[in-house]
């Protein structure tokens, strides 16, 4: 066996050094690769689940299936020899030990949410091939015990969807994006509506099984602590394959109460928002009020102002919650009109923008609600931003046809947790975060316009955020921030970037990759 891929590998290196036809290479690897599969996995392999350039039509629809930013779909960016859609913890296994033996680079993709496209596209290493799990979805909830095992290709939405249908008394705290691949998602931290109340989605996982370099699957008791701890926050691709997670349920409220305030400028939005800086992170845990800030036309040539939505969910009922808006928050001017009591499931499809008659079986489809070309940034702010400031970024905002802003607020049970219990280090201090982006429809004709003005913005922001490190989500990965290249390993480089992520836990994260 061992001369047999001995002999395969020599024919793949002869077309290397020899040939000047990429395309006989790449035939020869997907060959062999496959060849691999079928000998390494216990499960048998069917050419369904595997995707070449050779038949373009299949390869390009599973490609672009649950890629999110259309960017990096341009005909200029590097493409996988391979998309393998394992259907089996088998399958993942066997890809991992005949991408070693060809020396393939392997992305890893749940739900295709990456910003920058790191689970389906590689910069700097070639050959790759894209390992696609949306094959494996399985979702076990166990009311009685109040935990659920979620494989890493199920969506966010399938999650919630499933826990609902079991329990109207349960959740979980994710993220707001209903197609999230939770394999990847949770990897970063995973935040969401109930963070105030329950943490993080990471703070709440129980146990994960896991795929490791050398193709063994691997639990919490038999991958120790350390490596539990930098799974859940230290950033999807590092430290393995997730295959799934076991969840900590939370209990919700047999009805909540969510709510949307839209104010422009013109009706005083700078203030209020100077006013919502100060009391969102001090609020009733149970309540969030994130802010969905834009301009209120995509057009440039019309007249345009800024309209700031202030978009909540509270854990509690209509009355309790316009107690705590009178005392706490009065200026934004909330009525009972303005609420709407609802099932938490049903939350959960308001606060992902679905129009009010969706039905929660939308959440089964288990793709993205949106596609664009787009680039983001984050940032974290620990102190209040003051009206002057607010006012030189909506004059930078309106030179944008379409930017976003989304702030989310802290405070509540991300204070309590401390800094160091998992990777993610954004905890006490935070008052909130900021999600910069900037969407556009015309592809490459105007992209780097699009990326320095938001660029530009964020250099605006600088004097108003973090400081020492600049702090950003890992999850709203940055390749501005930095990235590495190909078959070097600098600390100091990494670090660079590393300690805006993670702040002082990436020298932890540091020991336990090099172990």
């Amino acid at each position: 066996m061992a001369f047999h891929y001995f002999l395969l590998l020599s024919q793949v290196f002869l077309l290397l050094v020899s040939s000047s036809s990429w395309t006989s290479v790449a035939f020869t690897i997907q060959q062999t690769f496959f060849h691999c599969l079928s000998t390494n996995s216990m499960n048998s392999v069917a050419l369904s689940s595997y995707y070449t350039p050779n038949n373009i039509s299949s390869f390009t629809s599973i490609l672009n299936s649950t890629a999110n930013n259309l960017r990096y779909l341009l005909p200029t960016v590097p493409k996988p020899v391979i998309i393998f859609t394992p259907l089996s913890d088998a399958h993942v296994q066997a890809a991992v030990l005949c991408s070693k033996q060809l020396g393939l680079a392997i992305r890893v993709r749940s739900g295709g949410h990456d910003y920058e496209a790191v689970s389906y596209v590689s910069q700097i290493e070639s050959p790759f091939l894209v390992l696609d799990l949306a094959g494996l979805r399985a979702i076990e909830v166990d009311i009685a015990q109040g935990t659920a095992w979620a494989q890493a290709g199920a969506t966010v939405g399938e999650v919630y969807y499933r826990i609902a249908e079991k329990s109207k008394i349960h959740g979980f705290p994710m993220g707001v994006s209903t197609s999230l691949g939770i394999g990847g998602h949770i990897t970063g931290g995973a935040y969401g509506t109930m963070m105030r109340m329950f943490g993080l989605g990471a703070d709440n996982v129980l146990d994960v099984r896991m795929v490791d370099a050398e193709g063994k699957i691997l639990d919490r008791k038999a991958m120790g602590e350390d490596l539990f701890w930098a799974l859940r926050g230290g950033g999807g691709g590092s430290f393995g394959i997730i295959l799934a997670w076991k969840l900590k349920l939370v209990n919700v409220p047999e009805t909540v109460t969510v709510f949307t305030v839209t104010k422009n400028l013109e009706e005083g939005a700078t203030k209020l928002l100077v006013k919502w800086q100060k009391i969102a992170p001090k609020l009733d845990d149970r309540l969030f009020i994130r802010v969905i800030i834009r301009p209120s036309s995509t057009n440039l040539t019309v007249n345009r102002t800024v309209t700031a939505s202030y978009m909540a969910l509270f854990l509690g009922d209509p009355d309790t919650l316009l107690g705590i808006m009178d005392k706490r928050f009065p200026e934004l001017g909330l009525t009972r009109a303005n609420c709407t009591k609802m099932s938490w499931i049903g939350s959960v499809l308001y606060m992902a923008l679905y129009p009010n008659i969706t039905a929660p079986e939308v959440l089964l489809q288990g793709k993205p609600q949106f596609q664009s070309y787009f680039k983001s940034k984050s940032d974290f702010v620990r102190a209040l931003i003051p009206e002057k400031g607010l006012l030189g970024l909506w004059k930078m905002f309106l030179e944008e046809e379409m930017p976003l802003m989304i702030w989310n607020p802290y405070g509540g049970e991300m204070d309590r947790v401390p800094a160091s219990a998992t990777p993610f280090p954004h905890r006490r201090g935070t008052l909130f975060k900021i999600q910069y982006a900037v969407s556009w429809q015309d592809g490459a004709e105007n992209m780097s316009r699009h990326i320095s003005w938001i660029r530009k913005l964020y250099d605006y922001m600088g004097p108003y955020v973090s400081k020492n490190p600049r702090e950003a989500y890992v999850n709203y990965r940055d390749f501005d921030l930095g990235m590495n290249k190909k078959g070097v390993t600098s600390l100091m480089e990494a670090s660079s970037w590393g300690l805006k992520y993670f702040k002082s836990n990436f020298y932890r994260l540091v020991q336990v990759k090099t172990r």
